[in-house]
């Protein structure tokens, strides 16, 4: 691995801090992201059955809105039950606004470096020529000096491509699981609104 570092050059390094950056947001990710922590898969039928058995109050909220991402937005349509039905579903949405920038923290960071990596791989391939061009001397080549420089330019674009890869891929994949999240939440959300509603008439 030291070799390779090594016949890479000083440009490699910047690659390594991307990959490294990249692999820790990715962990983390996936962490955070786990279904289980975001929407709690019987958790909008707990919170009806508490409705209907008349057991909402300023305690059970408090509790629902501390759950999960998706009790948070319930947590926050419920302070509204007795309001009209657009200003629930509105504090509902802006409650939703801020879970989503929640759950896309970091992103822009990993699809940040999916887009530089290469562009970095690509400065370390600059480095390379400029060493193979720096080997041609008048009175002939240096052979040492332009191995190294073919090795700095095909390193760093190898890794480079090696990086941007799997980072563009979570990237993609953290993005969608986000997005359908979302969506979930907004149709458990309206749910909720209908349930209350027809539950008043």
């Amino acid at each position: 691995m030291f070799s390779i570092i090594q016949a890479a050059g000083w440009p490699v390094w910047f690659l390594i801090i991307a990959s490294i950056v990249a692999v820790a947001l990715i962990i983390e990710r996936f962490i955070s992201l786990k279904r289980a922590k975001i929407m709690p898969p019987s958790l909008l039928d707990e919170v009806l059955n508490l409705h209907r058995n008349r057991q909402i109050s300023a305690d059970v909220i408090g509790k629902l809105e501390k759950n999960s991402p998706l009790g948070k937005v319930l947590a926050s349509g419920l302070r509204y039950e007795q309001a009209p039905r657009e200003v629930m579903k509105e504090a509902m949405e802006e409650s939703g606004r801020a879970v989503a920038h929640d759950l896309e923290r970091f992103l822009n960071g990993l699809g940040t470096i999916a887009a530089v990596s290469p562009l970095l791989g690509l400065f370390g391939t600059v480095i390379g020529m400029i060493e193979i061009f720096g080997a041609q001397a008048p009175g002939g080549s240096n052979p040492q000096q332009l191995a190294y420089g073919i090795s700095v330019a095909l390193y760093n674009t190898a890794l480079g491509i090696m990086v941007a890869v799997p980072a563009l891929i979570c990237y993609r994949y953290f993005r969608s699981t986000v997005d359908g999240y979302l969506v979930e939440m907004e149709q458990q959300s309206l749910r909720l609104i209908d349930t209350i509603r027809s539950g008043r008439r």
